[in-house]
């Protein structure tokens, strides 16, 4: 007989099937059947066999059945009117003695998915969830949702609704969470299965009775309920506390999720929920399994965000195995960055510096961005790395070199000197687009102090006719006016020859515009100019504290054990596509929500003594109920365009023209702090956040000015309006150094008014003892006297509080 030949094959097959020798015997009739299924599975179109294959289902061979009831399932969307022949033999086997043979007639009386043979399964279905197999029921149970899927429009009898709540207590537990999903299909729109007290006590009582996918599906189910008390909740905890150190990643995860659901108003039983599962999702992090491997560390990232040191202690568990895939060891890397401290910084550093060199050049670029992140905190120890990398003289890894030292300079500027030197003579290996994208920039901002820039640009200019990156071109045009404006004499001719091939001779729009914009700019006057392209640069004498603000669980409580950790990376990542980092879009916009056009001014008439309207802020008393949240964060490039844009206004408007709104308001004090310019500032930190309020950035230690700029959300109930009324309030500590005599007022470069004592302290004596001033000046946005007073009370507790301990 020829072999897979279409038609032939087909032929010789229904022969067979039809031969009453080969019938009679059943040992060929079965190994027939199995041919046909074997030519189905391999692409043959054996839909011609349908009726032989109908006479061949009525037998008692169970086997045989199974075969047969395939083949009928997969073509009796072809042969609607064939299939009504089999339901006899069907409805006919749903009373066989045999449960198997119950069973597998209900599974493939509804998989044959004919809304004309609805009428026919109904019957077998209600009697199958009565049967006394629990074989059985499991089918019959799916076989209505299968039932309702096939007619969504139709409605199920409100008694087979009942019957299977009924089923809910089932003893078999398979039974009872099949169940559970037929009443999800079948009342999806109605929400779902409705989730009382006796229904969610029962489920939780049998949950372990369950395997391991149906007790996800019942802690799943359960979210939709709420306690009706205390006590109830804390019931339901105790009883899910084995299930949230199972050895099972699945049902620890859905716990879990359960758990942050059912305690969305107790963050402190949240927190201790988030420390018991560090050891199960560890164990997950080494699983076999490196799909389980990668979404435990998705998981792990999401618990940072709100525990940034939940894994310290067991960071060496994070570090990358040789044989892993690209894709775990770039998100290991991103939980390393989260993990650093003052005690593992030198060894994850020397960890990550072996990762630069790796064979995949994705793995070796987010090992040198994850240094870079690292840099933030810890400058000095990654550019000693970052340079030796430059040595290397390899194309992708002084890329993302250039890139990590771009983005890091524009973060921590007084990295810039060692920038500037270690940039010499790398344009040599750069060939991508990004690489050369950051070199331009750093040339344009700070070519002054690079001796060689004029000359790395000038054979960037001289290659522009071959150049095909819109970014290179756009870069290069904004690099060469930058540095035109402190090096014109070298400049010049340069910039000359590419304004005029730009604006010539280059074919695209976008280039062409901005050379044009440009050479306008430049008949307006270098000063005009300068002004445009020299814009707003970060104080040197800041340091950004690494990682992000912890962020309320409630916040990624619902992304829990679902999808979107996977897919949405839960690392504040730096773009390596962007050209400039002026350019980057804020993750959040609070133009709108911290508007500083009117602005109110309270001033102090001494250190010592407080204005009058001053004076009240601090002595009122606050009875309104006041919260702080940290939640929406406030990025610190964000938190700086915003203080800096109110530093502007206030120059432009002038001081003595500020007029009393309701819209904002702008407070100056002075708080006795004998000791707080000493602490630390992972201890002023801490303390910060233990009411909620968060350090973004600090001034380093031993250094004057000392700063530290902070942020919090107030939400308050109005004692007037009985509503709540939401603030943002930015604000600065700033201690200069004075330790007594009387304070003189001057107007600073920035147009601030502002404070200062005869004499200053020196560095060496600070802790002398003698009170010491730190000013506060906070930005409120909208205008909220009580918030404002509550929080200056707070504030100043805890600077209180931190001095006394220091003391």
């Amino acid at each position: 007989m020829p072999y897979l030949c279409g038609e032939e094959t087909v032929k010789e097959l229904r022969r067979c099937l039809s031969n009453p020798h080969v019938q009679a015997d059943p040992l060929r009739y079965r190994n027939t059947i199995l041919r046909v299924i074997r030519a189905m599975s391999q692409g043959v179109d054996v839909s011609g066999l349908f009726s032989e294959m109908v006479k061949a289902c009525a037998t008692v061979d169970i086997v045989q059945k199974k075969l047969v009831y395939l083949f009928l399932c997969s073509y009796a969307a072809l042969n609607p009117e064939l299939s009504l022949l089999v339901i006899n033999t069907l409805r006919k086997d749903c009373q066989d003695t045999n449960p198997m043979v119950r069973s597998l007639a209900l599974r493939n009386m509804t998989n044959l998915r004919l809304p004309s043979l609805v009428e026919y399964v109904e019957q077998p279905l209600t009697a199958g969830l009565k049967d006394r197999a629990a074989s059985v029921r499991r089918v019959a149970v799916l076989g209505w949702a299968k039932l309702h899927n096939l007619q969504p429009t139709s409605e199920i009898d409100a008694t087979v609704v009942n019957e299977l709540y009924n089923l809910l207590r089932d003893p078999d537990p398979v039974v009872m969470v099949n169940c559970l999903r037929a009443l999800e299909e079948i009342l999806k729109e109605e929400g779902g299965v409705a989730i009382n007290k006796p229904i969610t006590h029962h489920l939780l009582n049998r949950l372990k009775e369950c395997d391991i996918w149906g007790q996800c599906e019942v802690l799943r189910i359960l979210q939709r309920y709420q306690p009706q008390s205390e006590d109830e909740l804390f019931d339901i905890l105790s009883l899910l506390d084995s299930s949230l150190v199972s050895p099972h990643p699945p049902v620890m995860a859905a716990t879990l999720s359960l758990f942050l659901s059912l305690c969305s108003g107790l963050p402190a039983v949240s927190l201790a929920a988030l420390e018991r599962v560090c050891g199960p999702l560890l164990a997950a992090c080494g699983s076999g399994s490196r799909e389980m491997r990668f979404t435990a560390l998705c998981h792990i990232q999401l618990l940072l965000r709100s525990v940034p040191g939940l894994m310290g202690a067991h960071y060496k568990r994070f570090f990358c195995g040789y044989a892993e895939p690209a894709y775990i060891k770039q998100r290991k890397m991103q939980v390393l960055v989260e993990l650093v401290n003052d005690e593992n910084v030198i060894m994850l550093l020397d960890e990550l510096k072996g990762y630069c060199t790796d064979v995949n050049t994705d793995t070796a670029q987010a090992a040198i961005s994850a240094i870079g992140r690292i840099g933030r905190s810890y400058s000095d120890k990654c550019f000693v790395i970052l340079t030796g990398l430059l040595g290397l003289k390899q194309d992708h890894i002084t890329s993302a070199v250039v890139q990590t030292m771009r983005d890091l300079v524009w973060v921590c500027p007084q990295c810039s000197d060692t920038v500037c030197s270690a940039l010499e003579g790398c344009e040599e290996t750069l060939q991508d687009v990004q690489g050369r994208q950051a070199l331009l920039w750093l040339l344009g901002v700070y070519g002054e102090r690079i001796s060689s820039a004029p000359y790395t640009l000038e054979v960037f200019i001289d290659g522009v006719r071959s150049e095909a990156s819109l970014g290179v071109k756009m870069e290069l045009l904004t690099a060469a006016m930058r540095l035109f404006l402190c090096r014109p004499a070298e400049m010049q001719d340069m910039l000359g020859r590419l304004l005029h091939y730009f604006i010539e001779e280059e074919t695209d729009m976008c280039v062409q515009d901005q050379a044009l914009l440009y050479y306008r700019l430049l008949r307006c006057g270098t000063e005009e100019t300068r002004k445009v392209l020299q814009g707003r640069r970060s104080d040197p004498s800041l340091g950004v504290l690494i990682g992000r603000p912890a962020e309320p669980v409630s916040q990624w409580a619902c992304s829990f054990n679902t999808l979107e950790p996977l897919t949405v990376s839960a690392v504040e990542t730096e773009p390596s596509s962007r050209g400039s980092p002026e350019h980057t879009k804020p993750k959040t916009d609070l133009s709108e929500t911290l508007n500083y056009s009117q602005n109110e001014n309270l001033y102090s008439d001494s250190p010592g003594r407080c204005s009058e309207s001053s004076t009240n802020v601090l002595a009122s008393s606050f009875v309104a109920p006041l919260s702080l949240s940290l939640s929406p964060a406030v990025s610190p490039e964000e938190f700086e365009r915003l203080w800096l844009q109110q530093q502007t206004l206030h120059t432009e408007q002038g001081a003595e023209k500020k007029e009393e709104t309701d819209d904002s308001v702008w407070v100056k004090e002075s708080i006795q702090c004998s000791t707080i310019p000493h602490c630390s500032p992972q201890s002023l930190q801490a303390a910060m956040q233990l009411v909620n309020i968060q350090t973004l950035a600090f001034t380093p230690p031993n250094t004057l000015p000392w700063r530290v700029y902070l942020y919090t959300h107030t939400q308050h109930m109005s004692s007037a309006e009985m509503s709540y009324n939401n603030s943002l309030i930015l604000g600065e500590l700033l201690y200069t150094g004075g330790s007594g005599g009387e304070p003189s007022t001057a107007e600073g470069e920035d147009g601030h008014v502002t404070k200062e004592l005869e004499g200053t302290a020196e560095m060496g004596g600070w802790g002398n003892g003698k009170k010491e001033q730190v000013k506060v000046t906070l930005k409120q946005q909208p205008r909220d006297d009580e918030s404002l007073r509550g929080f200056l009370s707070i504030l100043t507790t805890v600077l209180h509080t931190l001095s006394s301990e220091r003391g």
